[in-house]
């Protein structure tokens, strides 16, 4: 005759072989709960687990491993030649005994604090919820094109090296590590740079590098110059570091670098912030002439250069623009970039390549915000930079990319035809769409979303000089791209109607 403890388990207990989640913890995960509700009381001995396994038709190890877990949270103590008896875990926690007046406040929390603090006004965010199937966004990668078996099996092969553990508990010393290495290698191999590992730190991603960057470098009112419209994202990094930002003119050429010596004085300038391959928004590339200009100025006016290399993985025709870093000769330039833009994002890493007397700074900096690092990752990514895969995949993506980008202007120009300008970018994620005449872009991002087609307002660009969308559509492949400018053009339709 089954114990009252077997007719229980057979009653309640469930479990799905087709789930992800192991059966082992489906089950231990119902037992817990029948102890926290009380069908089974301290002291209460479970069936052992040979019963466990026929009753509920699984493997011995199956139920082996269940009372196991139990066992590992204390729900369950298991004595050799016994059984296994439930236990009640202790309340580690108390309670703060409340008086009758304020009884129902005692166990609620305090929705604002009893204290002042400061308020990071420039850190608004800028995110919004959207019910619509598409969503405009800056230029991001597809993660549809990013083949998951391959990545579990990179990251699963990480994970097993042996050397792994002794460098999680050992101390960093001074030698460099195998990540670093081989990212100088890379770096060097192409973007014309003759660095070393002393010269680069890598972080989570570009925001994290220019935050770090601009911690070092910015003071209290120190003037930072950007292109006229610029990225909205750095432009608030440098507005907490207490910068003020003085805007420059954009042009067909880039930056308008004379505007600098006619504007500024030597001395008054802290750093300029430009894209190394394409101007954010407007994609447009600051040209070789004015490039060779800017260094020059940066030397006989004292400033630090940032170069945003935030796009050099997607570059459609020709060869990218090797990044004013590669010609610095005189320490000048602060260098960003991004690796792995063709990995899932938890596998992309940002870097910083700069003189080794800033690197070591950042590296303080770093210890502080991020101190365990990614061992896992750098070692993933340290062979597929060997062994030629990162390579591999940006090539692959970049035929997908371009052939979307292609599609893309087809569609614009059969359904706007000359109701908007734009020109066509030899790269990057993202086109530079300007609306003559001119419109309303709020309303056009509301009629926008009701055709299902969201677009964010940091992409909204709109003042007496400018009426223009940044529309990325790396995220977007041939059909999507078909379905969102046709929904686009209604919009537009019904705005100027």
């Amino acid at each position: 005759m089954n114990s009252p403890v077997e007719t229980l388990f057979k009653k309640l207990l469930e479990f799905d072989k087709s789930k992800t989640k192991p059966v082992y913890i489906q089950v231990s995960e119902q037992i817990v709960n029948l102890i926290q509700r009380g069908y089974l009381l301290k002291g209460s001995v479970l069936p052992g687990t040979r019963a466990l396994s026929q009753l509920l038709n699984i493997h011995r190890n199956t139920a082996v491993a269940i009372y196991d877990e139990l066992a590992s949270q204390g729900w369950v103590e298991i004595i050799p030649n016994k059984g296994t008896f439930v236990l009640l875990p202790e309340q580690k926690t108390a309670k703060i005994k409340a008086s009758a007046h304020s009884f129902n406040k005692a166990y609620s929390y305090s929705e604002t604090t009893g204290f002042p603090f400061h308020n990071a006004m420039h850190l608004a965010s800028t995110s919004q919820v959207t019910k619509s199937e598409y969503v405009i966004n800056d230029g991001k990668p597809d993660l549809r094109l990013h083949p998951t078996f391959q990545f579990a099996r990179w990251y699963s092969a990480a994970m097993k090296r042996k050397p792994l553990i002794k460098k999680w508990n050992r101390t960093r010393t001074g030698s460099y590590s195998e990540f670093e290495t081989q990212l100088s290698n890379y770096l060097n191999a192409t973007r014309g740079f003759r660095i070393k590992p002393k010269n680069l730190i890598s972080t989570r991603s570009t925001e994290m590098s220019l935050y770090i960057v601009s911690q070092l470098l910015i003071k209290q009112n120190d003037i930072v110059l950007v292109g006229r419209l610029s990225n909205y994202a750095s432009n608030m990094i440098f507005q907490q570091a207490g910068a003020i930002i003085k805007t420059i003119p954009v042009d067909e050429d880039g930056l308008d670098v004379d505007y600098i010596k006619t504007h500024f004085v030597k001395g008054s300038i802290r750093c300029i912030y430009i894209c190394a391959q394409r101007d954010y928004p407007t994609t447009i590339t600051l040209s070789a002439q004015r490039r060779l200009k800017l260094l020059q100025l940066a030397k006989q006016y004292k400033f630090a250069i940032i170069e945003d290399d935030f796009d050099y993985d997607f570059q459609f025709e020709g060869s990218a623009m090797l990044p004013l870093a590669s010609s610095d000769a005189n320490g000048l330039v602060i260098y960003l970039g991004k690796m792995g833009q063709s990995l899932f994002p938890s596998f992309q890493t940002g870097f910083v390549v700069a003189p080794e007397n800033l690197i070591s700074e950042t590296k303080n900096y770093l210890q502080l915000l991020d101190q365990q690092g990614d061992l896992i990752q750098e070692q993933m990514l340290s062979e597929l930079i060997s062994e030629g895969e990162i390579n591999r995949l940006i090539k692959k993506n970049i035929l997908i990319y371009k052939r979307r980008r292609d599609c893309l202007i087809h569609h614009l120009s059969m359904s706007f035809k000359k109701s908007i300008q734009y020109e066509i970018p030899s790269g990057g994620l993202a086109i530079w769409l300007q609306f003559k005449p001119e419109i309303s872009l709020a309303k056009f991002a509301e009629v926008s979303e009701k055709n299902n087609v969201f677009i964010p307002k940091t992409m909204l660009y709109q003042d007496k000089n400018t009426c223009a969308i940044r529309f990325g559509f790396g995220h977007l492949d041939e059909a999507e791209i078909a379905d969102v400018v046709q929904a686009l053009k209604l919009s537009y339709d019904t705005v100027i109607s």
